[in-house]
C-alpha cells in the first residue's frame, strides 16, 4: 500500500489553516501545518513535504521566504496563496519558482484541482 503524499500547509490564520486543512482532508492527503515561515522551514528541513501550501504575508513570510524554501525543497511544488497581490506580485512569485499562484479569497474547488493536478503529476514522474 503507498503511503499518503504529505502537503505542508503554512498560514499565520488559525481560521483559515482550519478551512484548508477540513478541505483538503477529505482528498486523502497527510497534513501538516505551521504558522510561520520559520515553522514551515523547520518543517521542511525535518521531513520535506510532496507540495508545499504557502501564505505570503505572514511571520518570516516573503519573497525571502520562498527563495529559502526553494533552497531546501528545490523539487517540491510551491502554491502560492496572498490577500495582498497584484500582478507584479504574480509575476515574481513565479520568477521564484512558485508552480501556482492564488489571490485570496481563493476558490477552493481551483485549490483543491491544482493540489490534484501537481501531485498526481508528481506521482507520476516516480513511477
Amino acid at each position: 500500500m503507498q503511503k499518503p503524499q504529505v502537503i505542508l500547509l503554512v498560514e499565520d490564520d488559525r481560521e483559515m489553516r482550519s478551512l484548508l486543512c477540513d478541505e483538503l482532508w477529505d482528498l486523502g492527503y497527510q497534513l501538516r501545518e505551521a504558522p510561520s515561515g520559520d515553522d514551515a522551514l523547520r518543517c521542511v528541513l525535518d521531513s520535506p513535504p510532496d507540495l508545499i501550501i504557502t501564505d505570503l504575508r505572514m511571520p518570516a513570510g516573503g519573497f525571502d521566504y520562498v527563495a529559502r524554501l526553494r533552497t531546501f525543497a528545490p523539487t517540491c511544488p510551491i502554491i502560492l496563496i496572498t490577500s495582498f497581490g497584484d500582478a507584479k506580485t504574480k509575476a515574481r512569485a513565479l520568477e521564484e519558482g512558485v508552480a501556482a499562484y492564488f489571490d485570496k479569497p481563493l476558490r477552493i474547488a481551483e485549490l483543491k484541482a491544482e493540489v490534484k493536478r501537481l501531485l498526481d503529476h508528481q506521482a507520476d514522474g516516480q513511477q
